[in-house]
C-alpha cells in the first residue's frame, strides 16, 4: 500500500534556500492564513463545543489540538515537498459534530474520530483517493470551490455596508497598493489593508479589552474514546466524505489551479495520522484546508509559496501552545476586520476559480456544482459542497458527454 504514496519531486530545501525564498509577501500570506484560521473558525469550535456541554478545559484542549498538531504537519509536509500544504481542521466536520453532542457523549464522538482517521488513512494508502480525484473533472470541482469561496467576496461587500469606518480604509489601501505596482512591491496590498484596518480600529477605539486573555499556556487533556455503534453510523461516513472529497478536494483543486501538483494519496494518509493525534486531545479531524491554501498561493512566485505555509504552520504551533491567550486576542478584533481581510485576500483566488470553472469544458456541470454548493443545504448529515460535486457530475454526465469523450482522448 505504501507504494501508492507520492514521493517528493526533489530534496527538501536547506537553510540557504529558505533564506533565498523568504520574502515579505509570502510571510504576509502565511499571516493572513493564520489570522483567518484563528478567528471565525475558532469561534465555530467554541460555539459548537459550548452547545455540546464541553468544559472550558476540553475546549482549550480542542483548540490546542487543531493548531499545534496541524501546525507540525504543515511544517513537515510543506518543507519536505517544497510546496504549500497547509493542514487545519474541517469546519463542516466541526458543525456536523454539534448535533451529535446533543445525544452522544464526547467520548463516543472521539471514538468516531478515531474510526474516521483509520478509514481516511486506508484510503490514502490504497491509492483510491488519487484515482477518484483524477476521474472528477476539474471544472466541476472548481465550481464547488467557487461556491464555497463566494461567501468571502460577499462578506467583503457586507462589511463595507455594516462598518465602513473600518472596512473603507482597508479597501482603499488595498486598491492603492494594487494599482501602483511600485508601492505594492514595497508593501504587499493585503498587509497594507491589515495595517490600515488595525490603525482604524485603534483610532476608533474598537478593541474589546474585556476579550483579551491573560498570558496562559495550553494544558491539553488526553481523551479516552468510547466505541459506540450509534456514533459510528452517524459520524464516520459523513466525516470521511467531508474530509476526502470536500475539504481535501478544495485544497487539491486550489493548489492545482496555482500550478502545484499536490501528493493526493500522501495528503490523505497524513490526514488520517493527524486526525488520530488530534482525537487524542479531543480535537476534530485534520484536513488539507481549502481557504488557507488559497491564501497561501494568492500571490508571488509558485516555487516560493511554501514559505507562506511554513509561516502559517509556525504561527499555528505558537497559537496552540498559547491557545487561551491568542484566542482572546484574535476574537477581540471586530468581525468586519476579518471579513474584509479574508475577502480581499480571496479576490484573485475567487476570480481564478470562476475562470477555471467556466473557461472551457464541463461548464454546465460546473454551474450546477456552484449553485448547489451556494444553496448550502445538507442531506444525510453531509454538507452541500459534496452534493454540489454529485449534482454537477451527474448533470454533466447526462448533458456534456462530448466533454467526457474529449477529456478521455486528450
Amino acid at each position: 500500500m505504501i507504494a501508492h504514496l507520492e514521493r517528493p519531486a526533489g530534496p527538501a530545501p536547506g537553510w540557504r534556500r529558505l533564506l533565498t525564498d523568504l520574502g515579505p509577501g509570502y510571510l504576509a500570506n502565511g499571516l493572513i492564513g493564520f489570522i483567518f484560521s484563528a478567528t471565525g473558525p475558532v469561534a465555530i469550535i467554541l460555539a459548537v463545543g459550548t452547545r455540546g456541554g464541553l468544559t472550558q478545559a476540553e475546549l482549550a484542549s480542542w483548540v490546542f489540538g487543531v493548531f499545534f498538531i496541524n501546525g507540525l504537519l504543515t511544517l513537515a509536509m510543506s518543507w519536505r515537498y517544497r510546496m504549500p500544504l497547509g493542514f487545519a481542521w474541517t469546519i463542516p466536520g466541526t458543525v456536523l459534530v454539534g448535533p451529535a453532542l446533543q445525544h452522544l457523549s464526547f467520548a463516543e464522538v472521539i471514538g468516531a474520530f478515531y474510526a474516521t482517521s483509520a478509514v481516511v488513512l486506508l484510503m490514502g494508502l490504497s491509492g483510491w483517493v488519487k484515482r477518484f480525484m483524477q476521474a472528477l473533472p476539474m471544472p466541476i470541482v472548481m465550481g464547488m470551490v467557487a461556491g464555497v469561496f463566494l461567501r468571502f467576496g460577499l462578506d467583503l461587500v457586507r462589511a463595507l455596508h455594516s462598518d465602513v469606518g473600518i472596512a473603507g480604509p482597508m479597501v482603499i489601501a488595498f486598491l492603492l497598493l494594487s494599482a501602483v505596482p511600485a508601492l505594492g512591491r514595497r508593501l504587499p496590498p493585503v498587509i497594507g489593508a491589515l495595517l490600515a484596518g488595525a490603525l482604524a480600529i485603534a483610532l476608533l477605539g474598537r478593541i474589546d479589552a474585556a476579550a483579551l486573555g491573560s498570558l496562559a499556556l495550553a494544558q491539553p487533556l488526553v481523551q479516552a474514546p468510547v466505541w459506540s455503534v450509534a456514533a459510528m453510523v452517524e459520524l464516520v461516513v459523513p466525516l470521511a466524505i467531508t474530509v476526502l472529497v470536500v475539504q481535501n478536494g478544495q485544497g487539491v483543486a486550489v493548489l492545482k489551479a496555482a500550478g502545484h501538483e499536490p501528493p493526493v494519496n500522501t495528503i490523505a494518509a497524513v490526514c488520517g495520522i493527524g486526525a488520530a493525534l488530534s482525537a487524542a486531545v479531543g480535537a476534530v479531524r485534520t484536513c488539507l484546508t481549502g481557504p488557507t491554501n488559497a491564501l497561501l498561493t494568492s500571490s508571488g512566485e509558485r516555487h516560493r509559496h511554501y514559505i507562506g505555509a511554513l509561516c502559517f504552520g509556525t504561527f499555528g504551533i505558537l497559537f496552540g501552545l498559547m491557545a487561551p491567550t491568542f484566542t482572546g486576542l484574535m476574537l477581540a478584533a471586530p468581525a468586519e476586520f476579518i471579513m474584509v481581510l479574508g475577502g480581499l485576500a480571496m479576490l484573485r483566488v475567487l476570480q481564478g476559480a470562476f475562470l477555471a470553472s467556466f473557461g472551457g469544458k464541463f461548464s454546465l456541470g460546473a454551474l450546477i456544482s456552484l449553485l448547489v454548493t451556494v444553496a448550502d443545504i445538507s442531506l444525510f448529515n453531509i454538507g452541500a459542497a459534496f452534493w454540489g460535486l454529485v449534482a454537477g457530475f451527474a448533470v454533466s454526465w447526462l448533458m456534456e458527454k462530448g466533454d467526457f469523450i474529449a477529456a478521455a482522448r486528450g
